[in-house]
């Protein structure tokens, strides 16, 4: 039988990326998914993937929206036992020229939408014979990178809000912890690297090597490493593990 037979486990912004990584790897487990983001093609691809895959769109970063996500979820596949906040946004300039909705909106999906998400599964992740957050922060969360203090701030936030629910909830079955990928091979860092390029005029190439000399390795996070980490967080095993942010980032953290 395999680790996470029968659990059911939500993932945002499961139809790309990390998410998408992290869906499948669930499946393998034997978990049952749910996949909530806002734009439903990609959505419906990964849950054809895994086969019986539940999918609830929904904007995160709206409260509404997440409740009647989250109730087609357990209507699909029950209580739920594993919740992986994996949407997210990334944005980049000057923090002169930041504009306030675009500070709003960066706040809103990769902060808000914890909250949201969060309060909206924790009756059941109460309930659950070993309830799991985790959370997809950052580097970002862990140290700064200039021209991006929006997202650096709000992925801070994600970072102190796992460390405070993981003390608030330590006396029950719930486990919240944070993982810290580095510059990941996903089609954020692909849009990167085209504003890299449209800015610098550098080759790909150069662009690229901007961006992974940051990892003592050298080289791109894979989204597979990702999904490993969030896995094992998740696995009856690591019930001792929680408040923690595990850096995925070649070293860089350290």
């Amino acid at each position: 039988m395999t680790a996470l037979a029968g659990l059911h486990a939500i993932v945002t912004g499961g139809g790309t990326g990390i998410g998408a990584e992290i869906a499948r790897t669930l499946a393998e487990q034997g978990a049952v998914l749910t996949l909530v983001g806002r734009r439903r093609a990609p959505l419906d691809a990964v849950a054809a993937q895994i086969g019986g895959a539940c999918v609830a769109g929904a904007d995160v970063s709206v409260r509404a929206e997440v409740d009647r996500a989250f109730a087609t979820a357990r209507a699909a596949h029950g209580p739920i036992a594993i919740l992986v906040n994996n949407a997210g946004m990334a944005g980049s300039g000057p923090f002169g020229r930041v504009a306030e909705n675009d500070w709003r909106r960066i706040m809103a999906v990769n902060l808000d939408a914890l909250f949201h998400c969060c309060q909206s599964a924790l009756p059941d992740l109460r309930e659950a014979q070993a309830g799991r957050i985790v959370t997809i922060a950052s580097t970002a969360g862990l140290r700064g990178y200039a021209y991006t203090a929006a997202y650096t701030a709000a992925k801070h936030g994600a970072v102190g809000l796992t460390r405070a629910l993981a003390l608030e909830l330590a006396g029950t079955n719930i486990t919240v912890n944070a993982v810290c990928p580095g510059f990941t091979d996903t089609a954020i860092v692909a849009d990167a690297v085209d504003k890299i390029r449209s800015a610098t005029g550098r080759s790909a190439d150069e662009a690229v090597a901007e961006l992974t000399r940051f990892n003592p390795q050298g080289r791109l996070i894979q989204p597979r490493e990702v999904a490993d980490a969030v896995v094992w967080l998740c696995r009856p095993g690591s019930a001792s593990i929680t408040g923690q942010t595990i850096s995925v980032s070649g070293g860089e953290t350290q």
